[in-house]
């Protein structure tokens, strides 16, 4: 089997720019992740890219197999994990093109997968900090150093999918004091912390939510205002994501990679 020490939840756009790459599927217990896992390097470091959602975007949030995925990256021996994704802003001050390094999540989600301990040991894994802080920090300043407007902090609800929030559960979000929303980062960041991988989330700002187009000064978003601002941002996202891979800070002390120490009951 290949190793990798980083692994990146992101879509083809940045296969293209690997070295030597190549694909393999990786087998797990819990059956076959989104698909087929493209390894490379960048910046001399060894890289697995696999995209979340298919490299056709044919798998739905709710539908994909986070479990596998996540799996997948253990088995190739990665030492950290990026989840690059598209969100919403539900707060005024964070806009289309920002980027969010998120501290917290809030679950919204219903009947996915999101543990790998079903027993017979009982295991309570800890995520009140859910993302490692090692991670955050050179994520935020790489992205300071690429021009990128970062914001150090926030909290990602992640909904069900796939539908888009209603004004009424948007305007919820935002005042619960939120600040950005999306569909696939529960249980993705739980499950590697279940692995004691250490994991950073880089939130990509798309659109402002319903909650803040509810006086009409901002349009509804769509899917085709999203991807169109995604794309935009994936110059911006590719640079700074591979100059992080290519400085990766040393993990060892991350707090991820001691999460099972108390967390069972023997």
């Amino acid at each position: 089997m290949a190793t990798a020490r980083v692994g990146v939840f992101g879509g083809s756009g940045f296969y293209k720019f690997l070295e030597d790459a190549r694909e393999e599927w990786v087998e797990t217990p819990y059956g076959a992740p989104s698909d087929k896992v493209v390894l490379g390097k960048v910046e001399g470091v060894d890289v697995a890219f696999l995209p979340r959602h298919g490299r056709d975007h044919r798998i739905p949030p709710h539908r994909i197999n986070y479990r596998a995925n996540v799996h997948a990256m253990k088995t190739l021996g990665v030492e950290a994990i990026f989840g690059p994704s598209a969100c919403g802003s539900l707060q005024p001050d964070i806009h289309p093109g920002d980027f969010v390094i998120c501290d917290q999540f809030v679950d919204r989600t219903s009947g996915r997968a999101d543990t790998f301990y079903d027993g017979p040991v009982v295991t309570h894994v800890s995520s009140a900090e859910p993302y490692c802080p090692i991670l955050r920090a050179h994520a935020i300043a790489v992205c300071r150093a690429h021009g990128i407007r970062v914001h150090e902090s926030g909290t990602c609800v992640t909904i069900q999918g796939p539908r888009f929030s209603s004004t009424a559960e948007s305007r919820w979000f935002t005042q619960m004091g939120w600040h950005v929303v999306n569909m696939t980062q529960y249980p993705e960041a739980i499950l590697a912390r279940e692995l004691e991988i250490p994991y950073v989330n880089l939130s990509v700002v798309t659109d402002h939510d319903a909650g803040l187009i509810a006086d009409g000064s901002v349009p509804a978003v769509t899917t085709a205002d999203v991807v169109a601002t995604f794309g935009a941002s994936l110059e911006h996202l590719r640079a700074a994501l591979f100059q992080m891979i290519g400085t990766l800070p040393d993990v060892t002390e991350s707090p991820a990679r001691t999460a099972l120490a108390s967390a069972r009951f023997v």
